[in-house]
């Protein structure tokens, strides 16, 4: 019988303090610009370890729909005492405003400078009415978060019933595109139109 899938538990409010994923990992990708990033999880969460979420993670890059897919990058998990480039980060929603030091809202993931982070709210829940399964939503936040630290904005949806981009604000809503996790849709880099909707943000209980 399959193993039960810890239940992730955390405060609203962490202390700030990290268990950082301590093996490195492969190169992903064939070409381009080699980017190393290190995951830290905060220590207040339970039920994922950083090992675990550095795994989660470095599968979501090697989907060939990821971003080494489109040649233009190259990543790799830095192991202890190697150098790296950014941090991905497991944190908790009030440790999410203070890494990402913009909207305190407790509620969305961002990226700030050289720290991609995930809030573990998301993580844990996802988003109502997203219109897709958990593991999805946690592949588009990766996805969509990692993409600003490759300098990609966000964009808007290109029509009723199409793929939402990977870089649209699918936290705050679809506005008719289709939940989709990743920047290469049907073997081609997949984007909309630069600009963001006027969404207003919610707020977890």
């Amino acid at each position: 019988m399959n193993a039960p899938v810890p239940q992730i538990d955390y405060p609203k409010e962490g202390g700030g303090s990290y268990e950082v994923a301590a093996a490195g990992g492969p190169v992903i990708g064939t070409t381009g610009q080699l980017l190393t990033y290190r995951i830290a999880v905060e220590r207040d969460i339970t039920g994922i370890s950083a090992a675990a979420f550095a795994e989660s993670v470095e599968a979501v890059f090697a989907d060939p729909r990821s971003w080494p897919g489109t040649g233009k990058w190259r990543l790799r998990r830095a192991g202890s005492g190697d150098r790296y480039d950014f941090t991905i980060y497991l944190a908790t929603p009030a440790t999410r405003d203070k890494l990402c030091a913009s909207s305190f809202d407790r509620y969305t993931s961002c990226r700030n400078g050289n720290s991609v982070v995930v809030n573990v709210a998301r993580w844990a829940h996802g988003v109502p009415d997203y219109g897709a399964d958990l593991a999805t939503y946690r592949q588009y936040v990766i996805n969509h978060e990692t993409g600003h630290r490759l300098y990609h904005g966000h964009e808007l949806c290109p029509g009723p019933g199409r793929p939402a981009p990977v870089m649209q604000q699918q936290t705050l809503g679809l506005h008719g595109c289709v939940a989709n996790a990743w920047p290469i849709v049907d073997g081609k880099a997949y984007s909309g139109r630069s600009g963001q909707y006027d969404d207003p943000t919610p707020r977890d209980p």
